[in-house]
């Protein structure tokens, strides 16, 4: 067993509703659902699902991901490639440029226990990590990150490309792996039809740089990129070996509304505070267990209310119109948040639950690992 899975927490055996609220829970069933269904979409295709753990950082579910299939995990930094590592993961990617020396050498020491690999768009910080792994004796693999459409970090599709490519085999101690490119200014459009069209254009631009690397002699391993609300746009573009999911295990209810085949398997549970009127529900879950950086938050199994506001420690919804509710004080509700990423970085545990009981307590030991 591992130290990030508590059985004999005072917990365990208890139904949720007597947890002390706010509690985040996971309720195993629907996320071992949502975590095979993702996996047997990718199980015969030409690209690997790689899931990206930025929305769990629970080692103990991205190890439901490995055994299901996936063939690695994405990061977004190196602590949290850390803290996959300690809990029994042995291939990481880290999606993103890392610049600190600070974060270079643990980078480097990280990949004496594990297979690393992480996206450039600088010569000087494709030196600074070659430098770093010849002095601790390691080799990482390396992606190009490509801004193809999305206009954040990376280089630019085609020849500017093709010459970080070619700085990257030239180094010693770093071993050019292929290209990384991310459609995540699409991935939550509420238009499928635009969500693919952008995505086709971007990774057309991905794949046409591909062509070029190879036909100068480059050997491209990888093409990843993808996200939750384009697995089966991206994952299936000709050419894309990798796929980056993440949000599809928990999910939140304004993605849902984009790929409703997944389940809401995270919430949060909440006690009902005050009913100061007919018409108002307030519970004792606000911004501090919730997050608030965007979508809407729904309390589960109650459609007749609509969320109103949360405050740092209130949630504040409200009786629709027409509608009536029996949520009395003491009540205790779900609440699905709105950004389901952003709410599991607030908890350190989470409460894994099977029928409304608790089964085991994950500790989430890459909450806050964002250097």
């Amino acid at each position: 067993m591992f130290a990030d899975v508590l059985t004999d927490h005072p917990a365990v055996g208890r139904p949720v509703v007597d947890l002390p609220t706010p509690a985040p829970v996971v309720d195993i069933a629907l996320l071992q659902g949502n975590i095979d269904r993702m996996a047997a979409f990718f199980r015969d295709r030409p690209a690997r699902l790689r899931p990206h753990v930025k929305t769990h950082r629970a080692p103990a579910i991205a190890r439901m991901q490995l055994a299901a299939g996936a063939t690695g995990v994405t990061c977004a930094k190196v602590a949290m490639a850390e803290a996959m590592v300690d809990g029994g993961i042995d291939d990481v990617f880290v999606a993103n440029q890392v610049v600190a020396r600070q974060a270079i050498d643990r980078l480097c020491r990280l990949a004496q226990r594990a297979r690393v690999t992480v996206a450039v768009d600088d010569a000087g910080n494709v030196a600074a990590l070659s430098d770093a792994a010849q002095d601790h004796g390691v080799t990482l693999d390396v992606v190009i990150e490509v801004d193809a459409g999305m206009g954040r970090c990376g280089v630019q599709p085609g020849r500017p490309a093709l010459e970080l490519a070619k700085v990257v085999c030239r180094s010693r101690g770093l071993r050019f792996r292929g290209l990384h490119a991310y459609e995540g200014h699409v991935v939550q459009h509420e238009d499928v039809t635009v969500r693919k069209a952008e995505t086709d254009r971007m990774f057309a631009r991905a794949i046409e740089t591909r062509d070029l690397l190879e036909r100068n002699g480059l050997a491209v391993a990888v093409v990843t990129g993808g996200g939750t609300g384009t697995y089966n746009i991206s994952g299936v573009y000709p050419g894309v070996t990798e796929h980056q999911a993440g949000s599809y295990v928990y999910m939140d209810p304004s993605y849902r509304e984009k790929v409703p085949e997944f389940d809401l398997a995270f919430s949060i549970l909440c006690t009902v505070l005050s009913r100061p009127s007919p018409e108002k529900v307030i519970t004792d879950g606000g911004i501090q267990v919730l997050a608030r950086d965007h979508g809407t938050p729904a309390v589960a199994g109650h459609p007749e209310l609509a969320y109103r506001s949360l405050s740092e420690e209130h949630g504040n919804f409200t009786v629709r119109d027409g509608c009536a509710t029996d949520l009395r004080i003491g009540d205790v509700v779900a609440v699905h948040p709105g950004h389901c990423c952003s709410a599991a970085n607030l908890h350190d545990r989470v409460y894994a639950a099977r029928q409304g009981v608790v089964e085991a307590v994950w500790l989430v030991t890459a909450r806050g690992r964002s250097e």
